[in-house]
């Protein structure tokens, strides 16, 4: 732990990472709080003595509050998780409120930013950006030919967006407004759109028809291995995917599979199914763009996510409704 505060507001918080400064600084000013000094997820002796210990904590990804977790902590003396992030399928949310305990999140903070990562991925496999400057980078540049690199001009062509949320939908707005694309979705009912955008009737024709693919949904048991074998295969050979939502979304053996053998363009990831794991097999292909979970990684995103998330704290301390419950 890195230390103590000793806030107006009573109940003991437990932030299970670093935050920045001023996420940290308002922490320590408002509440009787500790912050775990470590990055890496907590371990589930940790968890369990984190519902026994603390009124609130303030997890994140990684932190897997599973339906075990709750039945070893017995009664838990917690009230609220507050999520740090807008994905929470790493807590276990109705063996949550079994035991008594809200869930909340951090949700419209990590749009744009998301969104953004998104275009930058779409554009650096496209552009075989990643390829280009491990090029550059080795040393063996020969210098600029006709036909080198030759790679996907995104304008003008078909973005398939699968889940068209508030990031999907913001991933679907820059794609369409910055580069001319034309917009395909998939998702649970009709979405009303400010650009022309065509629903699909299915994930499989959605993949048949788009020149790039992007992963905007939630994570969960509903949506693991959504992207199969299968789906990677309804592909044209020339398209690409991109993933900025969940790792486990897409089954990333079959991905490797898809990559390797030339059945789609490339690939750009944010997240990985086994994260921070990533095959060497995965990381030896020269057609996959791959980043380490950036999404969200500005500092005022990360701050506005953080002051969210006390917000949510606050409330719970203060006996008042939770903001962003989930």
């Amino acid at each position: 732990m890195t230390g103590t505060g000793t806030g107006a507001r009573t109940g003991r918080v437990l932030i299970t990472r670093p935050m920045t400064a001023a996420v940290e600084a308002r922490a320590r000013a408002e509440f009787d709080v500790e912050i775990r000094s470590q990055t890496t997820p907590m371990t589930p002796d940790e968890m369990i003595a984190s519902l026994r210990d603390f009124d609130v904590v303030v997890p994140t990804l990684g932190d897997a509050y599973g339906a075990e977790i709750f039945a070893a902590a017995s009664a838990p003396r917690c009230r609220l998780l507050a999520n740090f992030g807008v994905g929470f399928n790493h807590i276990d949310a109705e063996a949550a409120r079994r035991a008594g305990v809200e869930v909340a999140n951090t949700p419209g903070a990590v749009t744009g930013a998301t969104a953004d990562i998104a275009l930058t991925l779409m554009l650096m496999t496209a552009r075989r950006a990643g390829e280009g400057e491990r090029l550059v980078r080795s040393g063996q540049w020969a210098g600029w030919h006709p036909t080198q690199m030759l790679g996907l001009h995104l304008s003008g062509k078909r973005l398939g967006v699968v889940g068209l949320g508030r990031i999907g939908n913001a991933i679907a707005r820059r794609a369409h407004y910055g580069f001319g694309m034309q917009i395909a979705y998939v998702a649970r009912s009709d979405k009303a759109t400010d650009y022309p955008a065509e629903r699909a009737e299915s994930l499989m024709a959605l993949a048949s028809m788009v020149d790039m693919l992007v992963i905007a949904v939630p994570g969960g048991a509903e949506t693991r291995h959504l992207v199969d074998a299968q789906v990677l295969k309804a592909m044209r050979p020339h398209a690409h995917l991109v993933n900025i939502a969940r790792g486990e979304v897409v089954e990333e053996a079959a991905l490797i599979a898809a990559l390797q053998s030339g059945q789609i363009a490339g690939a750009g990831l944010d997240v990985y199914e086994f994260e921070p794991e990533v095959p060497q097999a995965l990381r030896d292909l020269d057609n996959v763009t791959l980043l380490p979970h950036l999404g969200t990684a500005t500092e005022e995103v990360r701050s506005d996510m953080g002051h969210m998330a006390l917000d949510n704290v606050a409330a719970l301390l203060a006996g008042q409704r939770v903001p962003n419950p989930v």
